[in-house]
C-alpha cells in the first residue's frame, strides 16, 4: 500500500502575512520578523505568486527602514528586486514608484563636525561607520534595481530615475566622496539641473585649486557618456 504524500499547506493571501509580520516588527522583534519575511516570501516565489511575494517584501523593507533597521531593510529591498527579476516583472512607472518608496526611506544623516575632544572623535568614528553601512545598503539595492530595469524595459544604460537616486545618495551620504562615481550615475540620469547644482555644491567644499578639476572631471564624464554610449558595466566601481 503506497503512502500518501502529505498535502501542501495552501498559502494565505499575502496581506494576512503582512499584517502578522507588522505586529511582530512593532513588538521589536526585528530579526525574527526578518527571517519570516524571507522564508514566507520564498514560498510565494516557489508557487509563482510573484505579485504577493513582492507585496510582502516591499512592506517588509519599508517597515524595517521606518524602524531604523538598516541592515534588515536593505536586505529585504534587495530581495524585492530579486523577486522582480524572478517574476520577469516589467520596468514601468508603477514598479519604479515602488522602488522609489523604498529608496526614500533609507536614512540621510549628516556627519557631525566641529570636533573638540576625544568623545567627539569617537562620535565621528561611529558616524562614519554608520554612513558607510547606509551607502553600501542603498547602493546594493539601487544597483540591483538598475540591472533589473535594463533587462525588463528601461534604456540600455538603465533607468535614468534610478541613476539619479543613486547619484544623490552617494553624494549626500558617502563618508569618502567619489565624484567620479557620482558623475557616472548623474550623466546616465535625467536631471541635469540636479547634477549642475551638485557640482556647484561640491566646488564650494573643495580646497583652493581643486574646483576646476571637479568641473573638468564632470564634463569629461558627460562627453564619454554622450560619445561612446558606455553601459554601466564599463564602470569598475559600479
Amino acid at each position: 500500500m503506497s503512502r500518501q504524500r502529505p498535502k501542501r499547506t495552501a498559502l494565505p493571501p499575502a496581506q494576512e502575512n503582512i499584517d502578522k509580520l507588522e505586529k511582530i516588527v512593532n513588538e521589536g522583534n526585528f530579526y525574527g520578523a526578518q527571517q519570516m519575511y524571507k522564508s514566507i516570501s520564498a514560498r510565494y516565489v516557489a508557487a509563482q505568486r510573484y505579485s504577493e511575494a513582492l507585496d510582502l517584501l516591499h512592506a517588509g523593507a519599508c517597515l524595517q527602514l521606518k524602524n531604523n533597521q538598516l541592515t534588515c531593510g536593505a536586505e529585504l529591498a534587495v530581495s524585492f528586486v530579486e523577486a522582480l527579476v524572478k517574476g520577469k516583472v516589467a520596468y514601468d512607472n508603477e514598479n519604479l514608484d515602488r522602488v522609489r518608496k523604498i529608496y526614500e526611506l533609507f536614512p540621510q544623516i549628516p556627519v557631525p563636525h566641529n570636533l573638540e575632544d576625544d568623545d567627539d572623535l569617537h562620535e565621528l568614528t561611529e558616524a562614519l561607520g554608520a554612513a558607510k553601512l547606509r551607502v553600501e545598503g542603498c547602493s546594493s539595492f539601487l544597483k540591483a534595481a538598475i540591472k533589473w530595469s535594463i533587462e525588463f524595459g528601461a534604456p540600455k544604460t538603465g533607468s535614468p530615475e534610478l541613476h539619479v537616486m543613486l547619484a544623490e545618495y552617494l553624494y549626500s551620504e558617502s563618508p569618502e566622496l567619489d565624484m567620479a562615481r557620482v558623475s557616472f550615475h548623474f550623466v546616465r540620469g535625467n536631471n541635469p539641473e540636479k547634477f549642475a547644482s551638485t557640482i556647484v555644491n561640491f566646488m564650494g567644499k573643495c580646497y583652493p585649486g581643486e574646483d576646476d578639476l571637479a568641473v573638468a572631471r564632470a564634463i569629461l564624464m558627460i562627453i564619454i557618456s554622450a560619445n561612446l554610449g558606455y553601459t554601466i558595466s564599463s564602470d569598475p566601481a559600479y
